[in-house]
């Protein structure tokens, strides 16, 4: 099917191809000619390089009379985002977890979950490098299957092997809540274990065995320190910002601070060749976003930022099950707080909230926004390139080849 130029902008096509009619295309803008050179520019650079979120939430349910749960346009999103693929992720324990082999069921539930989302948008997992460049030369989406934490291990470190046959590539280590059997320090905890527990080295070990990249966010201080000391690979951050990067918006920055990075911190991650990922949090607009990214560049280079969004691709999904109070007033994993005085009508609106319109008046799909903005803040097309997806792609190479 060809297309003529027919005096229309990219941002309209943006707009008119939204939805439905993105499914059709992963590069839309390959074959026109466009009347702005830098529109034109930042269509190609899309197009030539790997555009990674190394944390982005899908909602499916977790619980087995649930399934296989709403049907999701997956594709669709990510096509109209621009991005090459996501890192797939979900986490066990929103509900409160109260008996032995809970979270192991629902972290299978929800891998189960996936499978048909996968399965009904025509998408494949990536399982090593090859599989990511195979999927882009094709301009089809990918992903990167993760889970947020540890908790379905429950101590059983052979759980690591299955979910590595399940098609896991990418563990974050914690999340909000201690597992069962503790893996380290939660960051917005207050410290239990001393940093990094001996099963949670046990983890780390095993993961660089199996073939499984490492995801430190969540984790404290001295949690990230010890995982450094016993790694053989690079590690990622998936999502935080820089602690001197606080926003305008002084409920969110309180309640974000503990979850931001130092630049003392960020340099030991980078030393041992590890990347940050660079959320969207706390970033009124893609040029704020932009200038975020920056602050991390200038504090640990070029080759050591990613962009980890910590936001929705597609709608939220909330079991009737689960406890979301559970941690009230603390935010989510895509930043939005549960605070039951607030009016139902604003929390349906955070709830309602994706990667493809994060921002307020946002008209163009997310890696189109952010290709845009840093474009603005000087960057070139390489430079765009590693922070885009090549850094991630690069420690996932690492860490998946080694099987």
């Amino acid at each position: 099917m060809e297309f003529t130029q027919n005096n229309w902008s990219r941002r309209k096509f943006i707009f008119t191809m939204g939805g439905a009619g993105a499914f059709v295309l992963i590069n839309p803008f390959s074959s026109w000619t466009f009347e702005n050179n830098s529109e034109d520019e930042v269509a190609k650079i899309v197009a030539r390089t790997f555009g990674i979120d190394t944390h982005n939430h899908i909602d499916v349910p977790l619980n087995q009379e649930e399934l296989p749960g709403p049907k999701l346009d997956l594709m669709g999103e990510i096509k109209k985002s621009g991005l090459s693929g996501i890192v797939m992720t979900f986490a066990v324990d929103y509900q409160k977890l109260t008996r032995e082999g809970e979270a192991y069921e629902r972290f299978l539930n929800g891998l189960t979950a996936m499978d048909n989302v996968l399965e009904s948008n025509a998408i494949k997992r990536a399982l090593n490098l090859a599989d990511l460049k195979a999927a882009k030369k094709s301009k089809k989406p990918i992903v990167i299957q993760s889970v947020e934490g540890g908790h379905f291990l429950e101590g059983k470190i052979e759980r690591l092997e299955v979910a590595y046959e399940r098609g896991l590539r990418h563990l974050g280590l914690l999340h909000d809540n201690d597992a069962s059997v503790p893996l380290g320090d939660v960051f917005t905890n207050p410290p239990k274990w001393g940093g990094l527990t001996t099963f949670g080295a046990d983890v780390v070990k095993e993961c660089e065995r199996l073939g499984i990249l490492v995801d430190l966010s969540h984790c404290d201080d001295n949690t990230i320190n010890g995982a450094l000391k016993i790694a053989t690979k690079p590690v990622l951050v998936s999502h935080t910002g820089l602690n001197t990067r606080l926003g305008n918006n002084e409920l969110m920055s309180k309640m974000m601070r503990p979850r931001l990075i130092s630049e003392a911190q960020a340099k030991i991650v980078a030393e041992k060749g590890g990347v940050i990922g660079v959320w969207t949090h706390l970033a009124e607009s893609p040029t704020e976003f932009a200038t975020n990214i920056k602050a991390m560049v200038d504090i640990v280079g070029i080759d050591h930022v990613a962009i980890g969004t910590d936001t929705k691709m597609t709608p939220a999904y909330h079991s009737p099950n689960d406890n979301w109070g559970q941690n009230q007033g603390k935010p989510k994993s895509d930043g939005n707080v549960n605070n039951d005085s607030k009016p139902k009508q604003e929390n349906k609106k955070h709830r309602e909230k994706t990667t493809n319109n994060n921002w307020e008046n946002q008209k163009l799909g997310f890696y189109y926004s952010v290709v845009e903005a840093l474009l603005k803040a000087g960057f070139n097309e390489k430079e765009i390139g590693k922070i885009g997806g090549g850094n991630y792609c690069r420690i996932f190479d690492e860490a998946t080849k080694g099987r």
